[in-house]
């Protein structure tokens, strides 16, 4: 039989080599090659254990039970997971450190506790009294959670076959778990992967649901090897700056319910406090007589989201004039700055652009194209938006405002918050039937950047004496 050749496995991309080098091929990145024996070789299919079950089929027009959820007692964690926890699931989050993943999973296992629920919180990376100190700070101390701290993985998947009655299982975090068949460290690609893989297989055979909490990288994605975020059935990431209150807590994956729904969250002395009405906290503080701001009515998931889209210009010092995006694709706006000087006629090349997207909240669709085009036009012409509209649109390269998907979401949402008017793209009708009209707000339907920079132009001529 042939020896098992030593390889050296990239901690970024878990890509492998046949010997060590300073940079790997296949991401690109330094320093990332950790020398790794290879897993010990399963039974193939002449093995004595014989040939497998026959697999039985079943028609697609059945119909099947769904899945029963377990609320966690906090309405925007259980809309993220689209109801709440699915027995017998896996679910990974991740998030920068201090975002508050070990806090927000702390209240929930304390509440589903509460509520009766048999539920173990293992903690790799904090002793018991870390804990303890941060339940008191909660005001959590009173709940019946079952509470441990440990990192071998042998010591876990017994303590789990022993438990009969788990309903909920946090480990945090999976970087810190360690299984002593590996010779390599905690934290690498072939103990993340084997730690997590043994776990979930606990939780599919005990009949609980797992959290994974994970660390991320440098570049805010997920440590640890890509096929972790296959084996899990859903994937949630805390995004916001630890230095602002609030926290968006999104779902980038998930067998169970929607993606891309967020939950919006306040961090306060007593942890995080779910926000309902994240459009009103959002545009609390926005003053509608400055230039350089508009409202884009957004919809994240299922909810609709206004949100205040920032910009300022300045003249540019140096010789390449300066981008800087918070919250928004600086490439996207590039893009936009190109279509408004090419189709519009705004010079805006020889200027510094600062963008920002007011809240903390990251857009990623392409209806805020129209809102960060009216807040560019109006730095530029130093006219402020209207303070009672709402912008939304897709902007093309030839300068058409293209239609976007749910528009009466997000003219409803518009609406209950008070605001009158509405600048979105010419709708069509379909069907024979007319696109539905909002009751309360006047529409301005465009169908090209220079309607919306006309307004603005007129306004910025001043009359000769």
């Amino acid at each position: 039989m042939a020896k098992d050749k030593i390889r050296f496995v990239c901690q970024s991309c878990a890509a492998a080599h046949a010997k060590w080098q300073g940079r790997c091929d296949a991401c690109g990145e330094w320093n990332t090659l950790v020398e790794e024996a290879p897993a010990p070789r399963g039974p193939g299919p002449a093995s004595k254990a014989g040939p497998g079950r026959r697999v039985e089929f079943v028609d697609l027009a059945g119909e099947s039970a769904p899945p029963a959820r377990m609320l966690t007692g906090i309405a925007e964690l259980d809309r993220v997971l689209g109801g709440g926890f699915v027995e017998s699931s896996a679910v990974l989050v991740g998030g920068d450190p201090g975002i508050g993943k070990s806090t927000i999973l702390l209240q929930a296992a304390a509440h589903m506790a509460a509520a009766g629920h048999r539920t173990l919180y293992i903690s790799g990376e904090e002793a018991v009294a870390q804990v303890r100190l941060r339940a008191r700070r909660l005001g959590l101390e009173g709940a019946p959670l079952a509470l441990a701290s440990a990192t071998a993985l042998r010591d876990i998947v017994a303590t789990l076959q022993a438990e009969k009655q788990a309903a909920l299982v946090v480990i945090d975090s999976i970087q810190t778990m360690w299984l002593d068949t590996l010779d390599s460290a905690p934290g690498t690609v072939a103990q993340v992967r084997a730690c997590a893989a043994e776990l979930i297989r606990v939780a599919k055979s005990e009949s609980f649901a797992l959290v994974l909490v994970g660390h991320v990288t440098k570049e805010g994605t997920l440590a640890g090897p890509r096929v972790l975020e296959h084996m899990v059935d859903a994937t949630l990431y805390f995004e916001g700056d630890r230095g602002h209150q609030f926290r968006i807590l999104r779902a980038t994956k998930n067998r169970f319910g929607a993606t891309d729904e967020i939950g919006v969250f306040e961090m306060t002395e007593g942890g995080l406090v779910e926000v309902a009405n994240p459009s009103a906290l959002f545009l609390a503080e926005r003053r509608g007589n400055i230039s350089g701001s508009a409202v884009f009515a957004g919809v994240e998931g299922t909810r609709p989201v206004l949100v205040e889209v920032q910009a300022l210009l300045s003249p540019s010092n140096g010789g390449s004039p300066r981008r800087s995006v918070v919250g928004w694709d600086s490439g996207r706006l590039s893009m936009l700055l190109a279509v408004l000087e090419a189709r519009a006629g705004l010079n805006l090349g020889q200027n510094d652009v600062y963008l920002n997207i007011a809240g903390g909240l990251r857009i990623a669709e392409p209806a805020a194209d129209l809102a960060v085009a009216a807040a560019l036009v109006s730095a530029a012409t130093d006219q402020p938006t209207d303070p009672d509209r709402v912008y939304f649109g897709e902007v093309g390269l030839s300068g058409e405002v293209r239609q976007v998907s749910q528009p009466e979401q997000r003219l409803r949402e518009a609406q209950k918050l008070g605001f009158q008017a509405a600048t979105l793209p010419r709708r069509i009708a379909r069907g024979g039937r007319a696109a539905p009209q909002a009751e309360a707000l006047r529409l301005d339907e465009i169908g090209h950047v220079a309607d919306l920079v006309a307004p603005f132009a007129a306004k910025s001529v001043k009359p000769r004496a």
